[in-house]
């Protein structure tokens, strides 16, 4: 007689027990508690607070790192004679070496452990950035070797979020997932602000070189004190043979991704997050462009500053608020698509309200709540992909952000465009509140979060007890 068992949403068959192999215990309970046990590795509560703090420092000093070459530009062009079109190129080549890395950095990060992957990329992007004044004096064409530069370093980077994501799959519980993300996330907006404002004096006081300096070495020693504080000073040696073995979270053939990009859950996934790139990489290019030509006369720190101070609690509160709700019960898949509904749907509202005529202080105050509201995706689509995958989070957080990257670049350029031929920041408040609601649409539809990695056949088989 054949008995059929339910399972809850983060069923996993290589959990479950079976009759002949694994004989019940002395209470009555099936033998498989010692398997679970084995498989368990997430994060104590105090130790996944210590990790946040780590990974959100790590994070503020990948974009001092990566934010340190545009502050720094108009001093170096002027230094090396180069034009825009060149200063553009060395600017530009980042982003074409961090859209190679992502699906790589995910793959080997479900293997072997993101934070294997975040340590030695770490240790690499920030001896990359301490060396850049080296390689700008010593090369008798600089503007080769700063393009050089900047294309490995979008190289080295290009693995950090999709290490994060893979590692939070494997060692952070559901519920605590949104607040990792949402704060880890807030680093980027810290980062920016540090180096805008410190970097700026260093600029000025002891000249461009100082900002390469400081912020690659300070980056060198977050990744050695990570070394030896969390990961006791075990070396971070990936081998071929771990690449090629991989572990229980990572063993997906050709046939286990195309059934893993057929599901619509999914596709809403990608399609998402490359809307929320292309919004946020717009808003992020054009917005000091709008002020200067709305209002001449206002101060630059303004609104340079106001909008990401105003992002770093909103981050922090969008994680607080999505972890609570699931601890509280609620589906996990509405709390994620309540989430995006304020990153994308609110957050909209204050971008059309741009479109008018409006003062300087209103201005600040929507792009400020439009930031605000956008940071809510780190506890939306960014985590959802960790609630679908997670035995392949990484990867397919790497292919997400790849199509992101690509796709941003683009819109930042047809932004441009319309602004030239049509003459009016309205049109591109509009395209950009058009595309948010196109990613909003798909991932209310479509979005799920049961698990859509594992083997619908192996499920059915595994269910079945004779």
């Amino acid at each position: 007689m054949a008995v059929i068992q339910k399972y809850g949403k983060n069923y996993d068959p290589d959990l479950v027990c079976h009759k002949e192999t694994s004989p019940p215990d002395k209470s009555g309970a099936p033998g498989c508690h010692k398997k679970w046990s084995e498989h368990n590795t997430n994060w104590s509560r105090p130790v996944a607070r210590v990790w946040t703090v780590v990974l959100l420092l790590g994070t503020c000093l990948l974009y001092c790192a990566r934010v340190a070459m545009p502050i720094c530009a108009v001093s170096m062009a002027v230094q090396f004679g180069w034009t825009k079109r060149e200063s553009g190129m060395v600017l530009g080549s980042f982003f074409w070496g961090y859209c190679f890395t992502q699906v790589l950095g995910g793959y080997v990060s479900d293997r072997v452990g993101g934070e294997k992957v975040l340590l030695l990329s770490a240790a690499a992007w920030g001896s990359m950035t301490a060396f850049t004044p080296v390689l700008a004096h010593f090369c008798s064409q600089p503007i080769l070797s700063m393009t050089l530069a900047r294309f490995l370093m979008g190289l080295l980077q290009g693995v950090h979020y999709p290490s994060l994501a893979s590692l939070c799959s494997q060692k952070v519980v559901e519920s605590e997932r949104g607040f990792l993300m949402s704060t880890v996330g807030s680093g980027s907006y810290l980062g920016t602000l540090v180096i805008g404002g410190a970097g700026s004096l260093m600029l000025d006081l002891y000249g461009w070189q100082s900002v390469f300096y400081v912020s690659g070495l300070l980056s060198v020693l977050w990744a050695y004190c990570m070394w030896k504080c969390l990961l006791k000073g075990e070396g971070p040696i990936i081998t071929l043979e771990s690449l090629g073995s991989g572990g229980p979270q990572s063993r997906l053939t050709k046939r286990h991704w195309l059934r893993l990009f057929k599901q619509p859950a999914v596709c809403a996934v990608i399609v998402t997050h490359l809307c929320t790139a292309c919004t946020f990489f717009t808003l992020l290019s054009w917005l000091p462009t709008f002020f200067k030509d709305s209002f001449p006369e206002a101060k630059g720190w303004i609104f340079n500053v106001v909008p990401w101070l105003v992002a770093i609690p909103s981050s922090l509160f969008s994680g607080c608020l999505s972890d609570q709700l699931i601890i509280r019960g609620f589906d996990t898949a509405s709390v994620r698509k309540l989430m995006q509904f304020f990153s994308m749907g609110v957050s909209s509202v204050f971008t059309l309200l741009l479109c008018g005529n409006t003062t300087f202080p209103w201005a600040v105050a929507f792009v400020s709540a439009t930031m605000g509201f956008t940071t809510f995706s780190h506890s939306g689509v960014s985590v959802n992909v960790q609630d679908l995958a997670p035995s392949c989070a990484g990867a397919l957080f790497g292919v997400m952000n790849t199509c992101g990257a690509f796709s941003g670049v683009l819109m930042v350029y047809f932004s441009g465009y319309l602004i030239e031929t049509t003459g009016s920041w309205a049109s591109v408040f509009a395209l950009i509140t058009v595309v948010n609601l196109l990613g909003l649409c798909t991932f209310l539809a479509f979005a799920e979060a049961r698990r859509v990695d594992l083997d619908c056949s192996k499920v059915r088989h595994h269910n079945i007890h004779i």
